[in-house]
């Protein structure tokens, strides 16, 4: 009963997050009704094991991090590795600019141009390299502790573990941890908590910035590449 009070509990509060940011995006502006440094850059690099595309998500807001989406009007524009990028729109994110590259030829170092009004240019650039899991996890596996090796990781990085199993009251497990040389650890202990038969694992490696060449107001660039393995899990 607990942790089905407590997956509830998540779910409401998840929604509550939602509608803000659906009331905040739907409350779009254009750039030629803020001041130019008063522009809160908002960059995501997005991907996973399976899809074939990273996705570059850029949006631009007034009023903070949370603050209302903003379009670009000539001559204002924003390029991701020079190549100007069209901007979109949705009742739930509001106004964005998005674009696909095929994660085979993505690694390495990318950048991101954005021009204001006034034709002053904010040069972002990032490195991009995807998380990869060189352990062989088997069809079924026994309590134990259980070592992960991953590659495409900085010396000192940060992976989301998540576990969880098939029982809808059971708690699951969820940490974020410090990955040092590409190896995680997952005790028996923390397995304790997972009911026996089929599990899921999920590692998402997430980090998140402060932009180096932005407007007064500032900006973040976050990370994020994620895979998924299942396994039978038995006694």
């Amino acid at each position: 009963m607990k942790g089905f009070v407590n997956k509830m509990a998540a779910i409401a509060v998840s929604a509550i997050f939602f509608l803000a940011a659906c009331s905040n995006n739907s409350d779009k502006k254009s750039t030629s009704e803020v001041n130019a440094e008063s522009i809160f850059f908002d960059y995501q690099v997005r991907g996973e094991e399976g899809n074939e595309a990273v996705t570059v998500l850029l949006q631009y807001r007034y009023g903070g991090e949370n603050g209302s989406t903003l379009t670009l009007e000539e001559p204002a524009s924003v390029q991701v590795d020079g190549e100007t990028i069209k901007g979109d729109s949705s009742k739930i994110t509001g106004a964005y600019y998005e674009i696909q590259k095929p994660v085979a030829n993505f690694a390495g170092k990318h950048s991101i141009l954005f021009t204001n009004l006034d034709k002053k240019e904010y040069k972002e650039e990032f490195s991009f390299q995807k998380m990869q899991l060189l352990t062989e996890i088997p069809e079924t596996l026994q309590r134990g502790d259980l070592a992960l090796e991953l590659s495409g990781l900085g010396a000192e990085d940060y992976v989301r573990v998540i576990l969880t199993d098939t029982v809808f009251a059971g708690e699951g497990f969820e940490r974020m941890d410090t990955v040092r040389d590409g190896r995680i650890l997952i005790t028996k202990d923390e397995m304790a908590v997972l009911a026996d038969g089929p599990i899921q694992l999920e590692l998402i490696n997430e980090r998140e910035t402060p932009v180096k060449k932005g407007t007064k107001e500032g900006g973040r660039l976050s990370f994020s590449y994620g895979l998924k393995r299942e396994f039978v899990l038995t006694k």
